[in-house]
């Protein structure tokens, strides 16, 4: 009885502590849907989806790349990153889309405040010399423009079946792209999908 009753008070002496904590949590869980992002500039202007030497490539631009908010961050020497996830899918007209392939290509934008210089620089998915300016415009035509990423040959496909391309690109200070850093202003995303296509005409 002894034992029994110091257990169940240890119970009533922790109940009020999980009530607090989960308390805590739901009031947290509230205010960040409360608090609305900041302002997304970053969007895709350009997707175009062509044939090249018997490639299906794809060029994509950006709007937007590096928002206000990042610049003072920028300018203390932390990098910046855009990451494009590209996605060939293919239609299905009674079941679900099938994804056929994705290529990632992510690149990463730092400042030199001791030259200041900028510099942009292959992180993954590409073979690139670093591109170094002093022009923050010019910095940013490189960071934002993904020109002739090749998927697939066409051989390898169907040139009868319906595909399309989506296309995921990211921004954000230290490559950290998460709810907290959206909300916070440090990261946004965007996606945009092309129209449905062949490889060749129908007739």
């Amino acid at each position: 009885m002894g034992a029994g009753g110091g257990y169940n008070g240890a119970l009533r002496m922790h109940a009020p502590a999980r009530v607090r904590s989960l308390w805590a949590v739901a009031v947290t869980a509230a205010a960040l849907a409360a608090v609305a992002p900041a302002s997304a500039d970053l969007r895709i202007s350009d997707l175009e989806v062509f044939l090249n030497d018997h490639e299906l490539t794809v060029n994509v631009a950006l709007l937007g790349a590096i928002p206000v908010a990042f610049h003072e961050g920028i300018q203390s020497g932390i990098p910046a990153h855009i990451r494009y996830t590209v996605e060939l899918w293919q239609y299905q007209r009674y079941w679900r889309d099938n994804l056929l392939l994705s290529r990632v290509v992510e690149r990463q934008l730092g400042y030199n405040v001791v030259t200041k210089e900028y510099k942009v620089s292959a992180v993954r998915g590409e073979t690139r010399e670093p591109h170094l300016t002093r022009d923050m415009r010019d910095a940013l035509r490189v960071l934002s423009e993904l020109r002739g990423l090749k998927l697939t040959p066409a051989g390898a496909m169907d040139p009868a079946e319906i595909i399309y391309v989506r296309v995921h690109a990211e921004t954000a200070l230290n490559g950290e792209n998460s709810f907290v850093s959206r909300m916070a202003g440090t990261a946004e995303q965007t996606m945009r999908q092309s129209e449905y296509r062949t490889l060749v005409p129908v007739q």
